[in-house]
């Protein structure tokens, strides 16, 4: 039995859309003709390929929220007792989105069909990452899929978490300052020239502040479009150099050697890596393959290559803490958490609180970050405003003194 998604018109002319099982096209088919639907298309939901999935991304992912929550009602019936082809099937009624619902149905026929829940979850690598399909794969190796579906909702929760508090941290300043910027160029534009050009008939020499504020409103007036063609050039041409590894890589490394925001960059890629190792090796992945998995959600590329690295190293012999160390890369706190985990044997307890170091580190640093930030902003966003102010009044003051 398979999941088909299909396209139907009834006797109106009007179109539905859904996902029905069967066991093939024909039988759905004929299902939609008994209900008074002429079918238009019939697809089997798991016959995409991973070439179509990467071409339509954009569209076919599924957010870290959805996935968790899935992953968590997957977990509770599966260690409830029900067999697994039932507990998808439960998932997907419960869920209230199409698409979630379609992938859910291609895996059960996957499963259905005597293939494992790993087999059948490599047939959405959009929606299920390669670190998510290699502990469910590890999980059902060993016979603790429940316990391992717990922990990946657990992982994909905090992942979700730390992605959030990233982006939260950076809106208002965002929004600040693209407000603050549309009203200085509002100003410039209309408010600006009004004022000023007052002053031009005068015939008096005006202040230097005042001429620099009239050429500024004249050249946004007369060459806006070549502002907003040089933003776009810029952005094109760096969205081309950073499309290089090499060039990519060298900004990563300049970006490390920062002194704030090379903190959080190394901050966030360590705790994203410690607690994907974590997941990974708790759940019964050899440590190899592990530390390939994790260093592929590093996003920092010299971080990356460090894992890699230490990957080698780690297959000749050494120790993981040791090898990590020699980077120079990772705070010297992990470090020193993962080896005592190695010494003490406990390493699946001590990556996870490796990780729950870096994050609430981010936490409290980004913090910081947007306490400063703020009224930096509001501060220098005013210092442009009073610039602005002055070059008006400059003029009125010099007129006040010749007038006395």
């Amino acid at each position: 039995m398979g999941a088909y998604r299909y396209v139907a018109v009834d006797q109106r002319g009007k179109e539905h859309k859904g996902i029905l099982e069967g066991d093939t096209p024909r039988q759905i088919r004929q299902y939609l003709r008994e209900r008074s639907l002429l079918p238009v298309r019939v697809t089997e939901v798991e016959s995409r390929s991973p070439a179509q999935f990467r071409r339509l991304s954009l569209v076919r992912r599924v957010s870290a929220l959805d996935l968790a929550l899935l992953t968590r009602q997957l977990a509770t019936l599966v260690r409830a007792g029900l067999p697994l082809e039932e507990a998808l099937l439960a998932v997907s009624e419960q869920s209230e989105r199409p698409r979630i619902k379609g992938i859910l149905l291609g895996v059960r026929a996957k499963v259905l069909e005597g293939h494992t829940l790993a087999s059948g979850l490599e047939g959405f690598p959009n929606a299920f990452p390669h670190v998510y399909r290699a502990t469910v794969a590890a999980g059902e190796q060993a016979g603790k899929l429940d316990s391992v579906l717990e922990r990946l909702a657990d992982y994909t929760e905090s992942r979700h978490s730390l992605r959030q508090k990233v982006s939260h941290a950076l809106i208002y300043p965002t929004v600040l300052t693209g407000l603050a910027l549309a009203i200085v160029v509002l100003m410039l534009v209309y408010v600006v020239p009004k004022v000023v050009g007052v002053f031009e008939t005068t015939g008096q020499t005006l202040p230097i502040l005042t001429r620099m504020l009239i050429w500024l409103s004249t050249f946004l007036q007369d060459w806006w479009w070549l502002v907003l063609g040089g933003i776009a050039a810029v952005a094109v041409a760096v969205n081309r150099l950073l499309s290089r590894e090499d060039n990519r890589r060298r900004y990563h490394r300049w970006l490390l050697a920062l002194p704030v925001f090379g903190r959080v960059s190394r901050g966030i890629n360590t705790a994203r890596f410690t607690r994907t190792l974590s997941i990974l090796t708790s759940s019964g992945v050899p440590v190899l393959e592990a530390l390939r998995i994790g260093g592929s959600v590093v996003t920092n590329l010299p971080m990356r290559d460090a894992v890699e690295e230490a990957t080698v190293r780690v297959r000749e012999g050494g120790a993981i803490g040791r090898a990590l160390a020699l980077s120079r890369l990772f705070p010297p706190m992990s470090i020193h958490l993962i080896s005592s985990g190695e010494a003490s044997g406990e390493l699946d307890a001590m990556l996870e609180r490796a990780a729950g170091h870096q994050e609430n580190e981010m936490d409290s640093l980004l913090g910081t970050m947007l306490s400063v930030l703020e009224p930096a902003l509001i501060i220098f966003m005013g210092l442009i405003v009073l610039a602005i102010v002055l070059a008006i009044l400059l003029p009125i003051f010099q007129m006040n003194q010749l007038i006395a």
